[in-house]
């Protein structure tokens, strides 16, 4: 005996229900499998799934955009946050710069080694320390800028990145509500499919079996054979 399987896709969802909905037009008012109260809760609830999967893909195609946009600007971001800490640490080797101004950049000053910066949050905590060290160097200690990169070549390219991150945040959590709502809608959808074939397999309880079979399909039900089970030829 084959058994049911429900849709586990969007697609599949849409296809079953629609399919459900377009046989009760086929059938007389007296003689529908499925009742009327289910079908047009079917017919509300499809409405409803349709929407919210566009939205989801939508925010999923904005998002998808917006990390590929995002990561050449986070590389930028990186390459010159790690430039400027080697420039000022060969700067105080040098001693063009006194070592304990680096305790301004958040550095130490015997400590020459580059911070780790794998992360984005490494980036943003590190590039704002760099940024508020050369400037209150220079407006309270005085002495030369560093070059090479010019922390104002750092800060647009922090600038940069900082606002992409929180824009890709932003889509990031619209993306997160919607298949949270989508996912609502699914659980929602699959009761709904799931008592149209109860009502429709009742409904034909009584037909030989591949007639049977045959009937529940038109309204969408799925079956599967098992390995050892013989398909109808």
């Amino acid at each position: 005996m084959p058994y049911r399987r429900l849709p586990n896709t969007d697609a599949a969802r849409i296809a079953t229900l629609e399919k459900a909905l377009n046989m009760e037009l086929r059938q007389t008012p007296d003689c529908q499998p499925a009742s009327f109260r289910i079908l047009n809760e079917a017919r509300v609830a499809l409405n409803r799934f349709k929407t919210a999967v566009k939205q989801f893909r939508f925010h999923y195609d904005e998002l998808a955009k917006c990390n590929k946009q995002f990561h050449p600007l986070t590389k930028m971001a990186r390459l010159y946050t790690s430039h400027f800490i080697q420039v000022l640490n060969m700067t105080v080797i040098r001693n063009e710069i006194k070592a304990e101004y680096k305790l301004l950049y958040n550095l130490q000053p015997d400590d020459f080694t580059l911070p780790d910066l794998a992360t984005e949050q490494a980036i943003v905590d590190w590039g704002q320390h760099i940024i508020n060290g050369e400037n209150e160097r220079l407006s309270r200690r005085g002495g030369t800028p560093i070059y090479n990169p010019t922390i104002a070549k750092v800060k647009v390219h922090y600038d940069i990145f900082v606002e992409a991150r929180f824009t890709r945040d932003r889509y990031k959590k619209q993306m997160e509500r919607s298949l949270e709502q989508l996912n609502a809608l699914r659980t929602e959808i699959d009761a709904i499919i799931l008592e149209i074939w109860n009502q429709v397999e009742k409904f034909y309880n009584n037909y030989p079996n591949e007639q049977r079979l045959n009937k529940c399909r038109e309204y969408g039900v799925i079956y599967y054979y098992r390995k050892n089970e013989t398909r109808p030829q």
